[in-house]
């Protein structure tokens, strides 16, 4: 996965990387309140959701499995002087620095994950990067999209509520769709948890 995403950022294939904070982020926290806090953004990209939070008072660390993307992000943070922690990181094999945290995003990092396990796994793991009754904002492809063989990788909603169990209680799971400068954005999941 770490040469698959590597091979992105040099090549510049990158129709995830919109150059802003995706709107659904921005409109999850104003919908529901959630205060600045300590927050962590999974597959963090080059930055731009980290940088969005960072603006509006959290304090943010993002990491990525790819250094080449971290290393865009690191520059990005300091041409516009923003204060954010960035790391490389494989979240199943390294410790992740600053936990325990109260707010988590990511956006189309669940869904990367074919396996069901890996997805169990993967929200697990998030999980323990929580405190009590902390938060987790996953933007994950949507299989009800149709377009199956392009766009990102597509989840039920079961995929989602299944990954979960029993690690989180479920506060929103809705349909909506990528902020992308694509014609038709992608069909997404938005899924909102708390830790239990």
């Amino acid at each position: 996965m770490k040469k698959r995403f590597n091979d992105r950022y040099i090549s510049g294939n990158l129709p995830w990387n919109i150059n802003r904070p995706d709107f659904n982020l921005v409109n999850t926290i104003r919908e529901f309140d959630i205060q600045p806090c300590k927050a962590l953004d999974l597959g963090c990209g080059t930055g731009d959701n980290v940088f969005g939070a960072v603006k509006n008072g959290f304090i943010v660390t993002g990491i990525d499995i790819s250094d080449k993307a971290i290393k865009i992000a690191k520059e990005k943070a300091d041409k516009n002087n923003l204060k954010a922690e960035f790391f490389v990181r494989d979240l199943f094999k390294e410790e992740i620095p600053g936990a325990p945290y109260e707010f988590i995003f990511d956006r189309g990092c669940f869904h990367t994950f074919d396996k069901k396990k890996q997805r169990k796994d993967y929200a697990r793991i998030v999980a323990s990067l929580l405190k009590k009754d902390g938060l987790w904002l996953t933007l994950a492809g949507n299989v009800d999209d149709g377009r199956l063989e392009t766009g990102p990788p597509k989840r039920s909603a079961l995929d989602i509520a299944t990954a979960v169990e029993p690690w989180f209680e479920i506060i929103l799971l809705k349909q909506g769709r990528f902020d992308s400068n694509d014609e038709i954005p992608s069909k997404i999941w938005i899924g909102l948890m708390r830790k239990r």
